[in-house]
């Protein structure tokens, strides 16, 4: 894939970081990699270390692998694998034949592990797993490492190399229980750098992996193997996320001690996003737990969830390219991401029109049966999109909330003896309305003006209002669901103390409607799932005055089609950006 076609630019400390490396003499290629765990389905801030790791890459002639770091089997499965590769073809990134997987590494990684051993740099521990804990002890101050009183060694730190070595092959050949024994590195248990006190290095865990089945007994941690995968690879930049900057030491020591290729790792700052929770653990809590309806509900901020709901590759990269690539941590509003959304779907999407709240117009001047054909546009900012034909019949819906009985200040819609424009139709001028037996208004009548079709009046009279319409005689019944944020606070993860992130959720972050009336042409449109990697006409859409919409890959009660709400037409970021210069 080439640089521009993505439209984000790496960042500039990276890049100075690669350019010093290559005139440098340290590399003389640029060789990434993104590589997932398959625990779970990519979200949204994968998206930023993804787009990272391939236009590195691009913009320096290199290559990113894909490679699934896959050693811990309780959590991973197949189907995340396919997944992950359906969601990186679809944000419009391909690896070729550069796909691996740490699982495959088993061998060279005991390999590298037993040469350690036989450095005296590692040993066989039979401390539990807390007890493990108590010895390395706790930072006093996440933030000033250096105040972090100093661990105990082990008992079983000293053993003889032959030792280790025997109790290494044995804890292979399944002699012993889970967590009953474990392999560290031998670094520093005095060092302020919690990492630093002999992390593990391999553990016993009696679970079957989806790729080697039972073949082994025995994992490698994945401060161990990510390193050491690395250098497998020769990839010579590893770029990641800020949180492993204080894993950046180990990182090294493995390489130096293993005596590999010295791959390179290098920081930046992760995404956050306002009223949203970016990670798998606690994504896969909220899928569990029932709270949403699986991985791709469209609340949620996974790829797929994302794409159901209508967001397309193109806005996902330009939303990339406007926040960059930075050193320091911070948060992006959501707001943002709609503006991108709505930048790209107003050039993309087919304008149609939708009713959500039906209302019957009678337009009394018009005989049962007659129809008046009408051209609307199909996109006004693709004049390639052509147009459609319309329905003007005598009955036809509106919106509830376009007619009001007794209308307040400044309303310029349907009210008894007001005239408005219906959208590419007629000025109509309402006559009068009908109630049903409990006093709801049922039905609006009025009269149309023929010289007015299509908005080309002779006469140029002059309405303050325009609303939607679709015909009752080929109205296309659909549901339609609103969604909202799946989180109420900005910040969701910031809980106080007794209440969890659960705590926060949104009660209101989906509404469904049944009964909403649409264009019959809606009846051949595509979820985005089938549409390829950008969509294609007749995938995205704008329901006039309402939003943009997309069908879902399911249908709702009776087999209607069912369209979700990707984003409202309101820009809430102008408004936001605006009071910020302001400010």
């Amino acid at each position: 894939m080439d640089h521009e076609d993505v439209g984000i630019e790496t960042g500039d400390f990276i890049s100075d970081f690669i350019k010093e490396d290559l005139s440098g003499g340290r590399f003389c290629y640029v060789r990434t990699r993104f590589p997932p765990e398959p625990n779970g389905w990519l979200h949204i801030g994968h998206c930023k270390a993804m787009s990272i790791d391939f236009l590195t890459a691009a913009r320096f002639g290199g290559e990113c692998n894909l490679r699934f770091d896959d050693t811990n089997p309780e959590k991973e499965d197949v189907s995340y694998v396919e997944a992950i590769k359906r969601d990186v073809k679809w944000l419009g990134f391909d690896w070729g034949r550069r796909e691996f997987y740490a699982s495959d590494y088993y061998e060279y990684l005991y390999g590298l592990a037993v040469k350690i051993i036989k450095k005296g740099k590692a040993y066989v521990d039979d401390l539990s797993e807390d007890e493990m804990r108590e010895y390395r002890g706790t930072a006093v101050d996440k933030d000033n490492i250096t105040d972090t009183p100093p661990g105990r060694d082990s008992p079983f730190r000293n053993r003889g190399v032959d030792e280790n070595l025997d109790l290494f092959l044995r804890m292979r050949q399944g002699e012993f229980a889970d967590g009953e024994r474990t392999l560290r590195a031998k670094i520093d248990m005095k060092h302020p750098n919690l990492v630093m006190r002999d992390p593990v290095m391999y553990r016993i865990r009696r679970e079957k992996h989806y790729r080697t089945g039972s073949e082994w007994c025995i994992y490698p941690m994945y401060d161990f193997q990510h390193p050491l995968s690395d250098a497998k690879e020769g990839i010579t930049h590893s770029l990641c996320s800020l949180e492993y900057e204080i894993h950046r030491p180990l990182y090294e020591w493995f390489l130096r001690e293993a005596e590999v290729f010295p791959s390179r790792q290098i920081e930046f700052a992760r995404l956050n996003l306002t009223h949203t929770v970016l990670s798998k653990r606690f994504l896969l809590r909220l899928v569990r737990e029932g709270r949403v309806s699986g991985w791709d509900d469209p609340r949620m901020p996974t790829l797929a969830g994302l794409r159901r709901r209508g967001y397309t590759p193109a806005a996902l990269r330009d939303f990339m390219a406007r926040i960059g690539v930075a050193k320091t941590d911070s948060m992006v509003d959501f707001a943002l991401l709609e503006y991108c959304l709505r930048e790209d779907l107003n050039r993309r999407a087919l304008r149609v029109m939708a009713v959500l709240s039906p209302l019957k117009l009678i337009i009394e001047n018009l005989d049962p049966g007659a129809e008046i054909t009408l051209d609307a546009v199909n996109n006004p900012e693709d004049p390639s999109a052509g147009t459609r034909k319309l329905k003007f019949t005598r009955e036809l819906w509106i919106e509830r909330d376009d007619f009001a009985e007794t209308p307040p200040p400044k309303y310029h819609r349907l009210f008894p003896g007001n005239s408005v424009r219906l959208r590419y139709g007629f000025i109509v001028t309402c006559t009068g309305f009908e109630k049903d037996t409990v006093g709801n208004v049922s039905a609006v009548r009025a009269v149309y003006d023929p010289a007015t079709k299509g908005g080309n009046a002779a006469d140029n009279r002059k309405v303050k209002g325009t609303i939607h319409w679709v015909s009752a005689a080929d109205a296309l019944p659909i549901e339609v669901r609103l969604y909202g944020h799946l989180f109420s606070p900005e910040r969701p993860m910031e809980t106080p103390p007794g209440k969890s992130f659960l705590d926060g959720l949104n009660p209101e972050s989906l509404a469904v409607l049944k009964g909403a009336l649409a264009e019959p042409s809606l009846a051949e449109a595509e979820a985005p799932e089938a549409a390829g990697t950008e969509g294609r006409g007749g995938v995205f859409f704008q329901f006039e005055r309402q939003g943009y919409f997309v069908r879902d890959r399911e249908n709702g009660e009776g087999g209607v089609p069912v369209f979700n709400k990707t984003v409202g037409l309101r820009d809430s970021w102008a408004k936001i950006k605006g009071k910020q210069q302001l400010a």
